[in-house]
């Protein structure tokens, strides 16, 4: 059928929204959107084709091994008990602060971001750690949640994140780069979020009271550094195995994410947390999620190899090419893109399917790829926060214990000041982009 670009485009995103909005699984409606219209353009023996050498592309790609080993790190962490020691000791080291509570909240999604690298632990572990000492202890309800929800979103960017792993390949990019282009942003951001919780807490008093003296009074300092050093070393050591690793060129992420789980299940031994169901439990979580991820991984690449195939990219880089305001006027339009995709689209679909698009013309528009990449993960991390689908919401309203009273009216009024400080972190590395490059051009 004779079909042009331009009418191929319209359909193929078309598909796409329509997928979503009727609740259709998206790796299976972007799969079969793309195969009947390449079908239509190409005819079904060059679909079939190109829909195998795509498909086995991804799925025999070393770099993506990174994502089952990584999330089995992740979920073998969570289990080890290391987040309950760790919180146990920011609570009493920060408790005496006005938004202390909120601020330990803050690092220990920091800490974990750094460890685990999958938001729905984070935000599920943060919710049963934290949220109900804050709300118990009279933290404002949504700032309260607000907190644990933000803090739960820097495993999206702070390495080794999954997001990063994906999209490294999709994009052509190093993904070791990428970590450690991400690796300033996500501090400043977690840096961000701790200075907006103590001011907020120091004008409005009752937003985040200090813990009273009497809950951790007679523990001695050498006590706290005793708890600091036995929480706070494991992780470090882990996380330094992993990232130091890669950034010194002794292993690529594929085998630095491997040196983590291991690493993962010797802390959950030290700690006798260890056991064969637990063992089992993490391996079928992992097993899951890794599927999920590589099912719509392998349907996006072939929808992404019809859309260009058809001339679509072309298509688009000329609509973005012509925005006013020269380069900087593109840019705009493809974060604008992004931000609202982010709202209706789950990351993973918007990384595989816009980000192989979106690159190349980035590049041709003289921006650094490194650079780049972390402006389109910084938005994509708003989206975990933005409503109508917005997942770290959802998983903290659902994890919350019902006695405390979370609506999701505090949740939503409680994300706001945060998605602005993301914007302002945004604005921060756009400003100032050596926040993300300097750190890449170090690596060995």
């Amino acid at each position: 059928m004779n079909l042009t670009p331009e009418i191929v485009t319209v359909l193929m995103f078309s598909g796409v929204f329509l997928s979503v909005l009727t609740g259709f699984p998206f790796a299976l409606g972007i799969g079969t959107m793309g195969f009947a219209i390449g079908t239509l353009v190409f005819g079904l023996p060059s679909t079939m084709e190109l829909y195998y050498s795509r498909i086995f592309a991804q799925i025999t790609n070393y770099t993506l091994l990174a994502v089952p080993l990584f999330v089995f790190m992740g979920n073998m962490l969570e289990r080890s008990g290391i987040t309950e020691k760790l919180f146990e000791t920011l609570y009493i080291l920060l408790g005496r602060l006005r938004g202390g509570l909120a601020i330990a909240t803050v690092l220990m999604g920091t800490i974990l971001a750094a460890c685990v690298g999958v938001i729905a632990a984070s935000v599920t572990a943060l919710a049963l750690l934290a949220l109900g000492p804050m709300v118990k202890r009279g933290y404002d309800k949504a700032l309260a949640s607000g907190t644990v929800c933000a803090a739960g979103t820097l495993g999206i960017l702070i390495p080794p994140s999954i997001m990063l792993v994906v999209y490294g390949p999709a994009a052509g990019v190093s993904v070791g780069k990428l970590f450690f282009g991400a690796f300033f942003p996500g501090f400043l951001l977690s840096l961000l979020y701790c200075a907006y919780i103590l001011i907020y807490c120091l004008i409005n008093k009752k937003a985040g009271p200090a813990v009273p003296p009497e809950e951790i009074a007679g523990i001695s300092f050498s006590t706290k550094m005793k708890m600091l050093s036995v929480s706070l070393l494991p992780p470090l050591i882990l996380i330094l195995a992993v990232l130091g690793s890669i950034f010194f060129g002794i292993a690529a992420p594929t085998e630095a994410a491997a040196v983590g789980a291991f690493a993962a299940t010797i802390l959950a031994i030290v700690y006798r947390r260890f056991s064969w169901e637990v063992l089992k439990s993490v391996a079928i979580d992992t097993v899951r999620l890794s599927g999920m991820v590589f099912l719509i991984l392998a349907m996006a690449s072939a929808f992404v190899g019809v859309f260009l195939r058809a001339g679509c990219g072309e298509v688009v880089a000329n609509v973005i090419m012509k925005s006013p305001g020269g380069k900087w006027g593109a840019f705009i339009v493809m974060m604008a893109i992004l931000f609202f995709l982010g709202m209706f689209i789950d990351w993973l679909g918007i990384v595989l399917l816009l980000v192989p698009i979106v690159t190349p013309i980035a590049t041709k528009l003289g921006f650094d790829p490194i650079w780049f990449a972390m402006m389109v993960c910084i938005n994509l991390q708003m989206s975990f926060l933005t409503p109508p689908f917005a997942y770290a919401i959802f998983f903290l309203k659902g994890t919350a214990p019902p006695e405390l009273g979370i609506e999701t009216g505090h949740i939503i009024r409680g994300v706001i000041p945060f998605i602005i400080l993301i914007m302002v972190g945004l604005a921060l590395c756009i400003a100032f982009p050596q926040i993300i490059l300097w750190l890449p051009s170090k690596m060995f």
